[in-house]
C-alpha cells in the first residue's frame, strides 16, 4: 500500500514540475543586455497588449553605485514609501528614477534575457538606443530623451 502511495505522489510531483518546465519554456523572453562589469543592467519592457507601442519602456538597473543610499531614501521617504529599483526610459518621455513596490514585469510569463554589451558598442532594440562606455550606460528614444547611468553619477532627461 505504501509503494503504491509513494507512486502516486511521485506521478503528481512530476506532473507538476512538466507543467512548470513548460510554463518556463513558454515565457516571452525580454531582451536586454548587462554592461562588462556587470554592474549595469538594461531590459526592454514591451507595451502591455492592446497598448499603444509608445508605451514601451527601458529599466536600467545598477547593482552599486555611489548615490544609491539616496535614491533608496528618496523613494522610501513620503508620500511614496517605495522601494527604488533602477531607472526608466519611455518610448516617447523623458528618462526618470524608478520608485516601484514590486518587479516591473511579470514573472509567471516573462524572462529577462541579457547579452554583454561590450563598451563602446550600441544596442537597439524597438524605439531606444543604448551605448556602453567605460564611463557608463546611454539610453535614447526617438524623441532625444534618455537617461545615463554610472556607478558615480546619474541623469535623465
Amino acid at each position: 500500500m505504501r509503494h503504491r502511495r509513494g507512486l502516486a505522489v511521485l506521478s503528481a510531483v512530476g506532473v507538476v514540475l512538466l507543467a512548470s518546465a513548460e510554463v518556463a519554456v513558454s515565457a516571452t523572453r525580454l531582451p536586454g543586455f548587462r554592461s562588462p562589469s556587470g554592474n549595469i543592467r538594461c531590459l526592454f519592457i514591451p507595451a502591455p497588449s492592446g497598448a499603444r507601442t509608445s508605451s514601451a519602456t527601458i529599466l536600467c538597473t545598477i547593482a552599486r553605485a555611489d548615490y544609491a543610499a539616496r535614491l533608496r531614501a528618496r523613494c522610501a521617504g513620503p508620500p511614496m514609501g517605495l522601494d527604488w529599483t533602477g531607472f526608466t526610459l519611455s518610448a516617447t518621455r523623458r528618462g526618470f528614477v524608478s520608485c516601484s513596490g514590486g518587479v516591473l514585469f511579470n514573472p509567471e510569463t516573462q524572462r529577462p534575457s541579457y547579452v554583454t554589451l561590450p563598451y563602446g558598442r550600441s544596442w537597439k532594440h524597438g524605439a531606444f538606443t543604448c551605448r556602453s562606455r567605460t564611463t557608463g550606460v546611454t539610453c535614447r528614444n526617438p524623441r532625444g530623451h534618455g537617461l545615463f547611468v554610472s556607478r558615480r553619477s546619474w541623469r535623465t532627461w
